[in-house]
């Protein structure tokens, strides 16, 4: 795996969940104090990340951090 694959995948699984929440980007951008344009980078896997952020994340979505590094390809 590499790295702009890694961030697809984990993009995917912060779209997946924060759908699930019934959120929009806007939305989720407002609870996290990011602008809406960082999100869609995120979820296309077009934002790199720290490990710091991705913990953020999974708070944010009230999930585990296991859950946006899971992948099931």
């Amino acid at each position: 795996m590499n790295k702009d694959s890694l961030l697809k995948k984990i993009g995917k699984n912060v779209k997946i969940i924060r759908i699930k929440n019934d959120w929009t980007q806007e939305k989720f951008a407002e609870i996290l104090n990011v602008n809406t344009c960082y999100i869609g980078k995120i979820e296309r896997g077009r934002q790199n990340m720290s490990l710091g952020k991705i913990l953020e994340l999974a708070n944010a979505l009230g999930v585990d951090i296991d859950s946006l590094l899971k992948f099931n390809d």
